[in-house]
């Protein structure tokens, strides 16, 4: 049956049955884990054009699949990841998560050639996804439904913090000690994780929960965006024909309407597609895949442009973008706090057309003569609290008005679109900036895009309604 808004559901207990008393803890330790995920993905922006050096016979296409190849791996493992969590246990599930990927990550290391390190890429997404819902659903449970979206800010948050870390420690590493240790320094991260999870998580599970686990889904997803990704990535290059491309093309969006169609058709599908029929949460996504984009070209181009337009050293270029990481941090936490009163579409809408203030500040303030203070530095802080409005407030909106029972699957697809978003916009990166003679008039083209879309974005979330409803009036409804 569809659910109705103001059907309670139990409360969710841990095995003891007793509910979480102090769930910070919690939060700590999953938290904790999403700061591995987004520490990985951060460092490996700066790691690009030292993967390629190490790898001479690979092209650009190539090493784009280290990053690509696991984005959509992960993508798509996320949805059912969630259902097993539920089903199998929320702790448990997380655990396996984060020993499989600190596993991979040594393996990446470790790996001789570019195939062996996208093989590898692949077995860590696997570990991502399965502790990606499940410490989203640790935290969700651990707090009452008032704080819900403060704990939700500072979780996101947490992902700030990483990606503020990321840059700088991550360039200096790879810089120093090679591109290497970009995965090696998540083996003792996710050593502490373990450790400290067996003992302070506390199991729950839903045994009745259903896992959709579709095969011919995944397998149809992962096809449809492997190939448009790649269609994009050989805009500019000459590997393929213009039939080459134009066939992959067709099939890759063959691929894509045959998902919604086998979606719609299939008894079990990858994607429970009614859940769309919520309002919000349709536009909630629709708005995050295209910010996802524009936050992937912004934050992948600019290590492009510190390096190849002023020169900077990567160490330097590392620490020039972390002011703007920074302050999505307390942003992100206020923001939380006005959106447990006022809701978040204000906030998403004032981020939205922030960041599209701060890709016109990029377009036209700075030029090829180097001026980080004046030039550079006031359009990372406009995107960083444009961020800190946005990001947090998306996964807090997706799931404010589903039922408790689709937190986990709700929060797995919203997360999974977001991904395939990020994908698409790494591609973008890669087809225009990544050629010999880069000049400041391609990335002109990449800021445009950017205001394209995220005012785009800003026209969906205007249909998002997750204003707190007063107890009175809802009983009065439901009269």
């Amino acid at each position: 049956m569809r659910s109705n808004p103001l059907y309670k559901f139990p409360r969710i207990m841990d095995s003891t049955n007793t509910p979480h008393t102090n769930p910070w803890p919690v939060f700590a330790i999953a938290s904790l884990a999403t700061f591995l995920i987004s520490i990985d993905s951060t460092i490996l922006y700066t790691a690009f054009s030292n993967i390629a050096a190490s790898f001479p016979e690979a092209n650009p296409v190539n090493i784009s699949w280290v990053m690509n190849a696991y984005t959509i791996v992960y993508a798509t493992s996320l949805i059912p990841a969630g259902g097993i969590a539920d089903k199998f246990g929320r702790k448990k599930v997380f655990l396996y998560g984060v020993a499989l990927f600190s596993l991979a990550s040594l393996l990446c290391g470790l790996a001789s050639n570019i195939y062996l390190l996208i093989a590898a890429r692949v077995l860590q997404a696997l570990g991502a996804a399965l502790l990606g819902p499940s410490s989203f659903s640790l935290i969700l449970e651990a707090f009452p439904s008032s704080k819900r979206s403060q704990a939700i800010s500072a979780w996101g948050a947490v992902g700030a913090l990483a990606a503020a870390i990321g840059p700088a420690s991550g360039s200096f590493i790879v810089n120093t000690m090679g591109w290497q240790w970009a995965f090696f320094i998540n083996i003792p991260v996710g050593a502490y994780c373990l450790l400290r999870g067996v003992r302070i998580l506390r199991e729950s599970a839903n045994t009745h929960v259903h896992v959709r686990f579709d095969a011919f889904g995944m397998s149809l997803i992962i096809l449809a965006v492997s190939l448009l990704t790649t269609c994009i990535i050989e805009i500019k290059s000459a590997q393929l024909s213009l039939a080459q491309t134009g066939s992959m093309l067709i099939v890759g969006l063959s691929a894509l309407f045959a998902f919604i169609l086998w979606c719609r058709k299939t008894v079990d599908p990858l994607i429970d597609l009614q859940l769309f029929r919520n309002r919000t949460y349709s536009f909630v996504n629709m708005a995050a895949f295209l910010f996802s984009i524009t936050f992937a070209t912004m934050f992948f181009s600019f290590f492009f442009f510190m390096t190849n337009i002023w020169h900077y050293t990567l160490p330097q270029a590392g620490l020039a973008i972390t002011p703007g990481p920074l302050t999505v941090i307390p942003v992100a936490i206020a923001s939380g706090k006005i959106a447990s009163r006022l809701g978040h579409r204000s906030l998403l809408i004032t981020g939205c057309l922030l960041f599209a203030c701060s890709a016109m500040w990029y377009m036209f303030i700075p030029d090829v003569h180097p001026d980080y203070l004046m030039s550079w530095l006031p359009g990372q802080l406009m995107t960083g609290c444009a961020i800190g409005m946005v990001a947090p407030a998306l996964s807090a909106a997706a799931v404010h008005n589903l039922p408790m029972k689709d937190y986990a699957m709700g929060s797995a697809i919203h997360q999974a679109i977001r991904q395939i978003g990020t994908v698409i916009g790494v591609a973008l990166t890669v087809a225009l900036l990544v050629h010999p003679y880069l000049r400041i008039e391609d990335f002109h083209t990449l800021y445009q895009l950017q205001i394209v879309l995220v005012l785009a974005a800003a026209l969906l979330v205007t249909q998002v309604d997750t204003k707190p409803r007063p107890l009175m009036k809802l009983a009065d409804n439901a009269g």
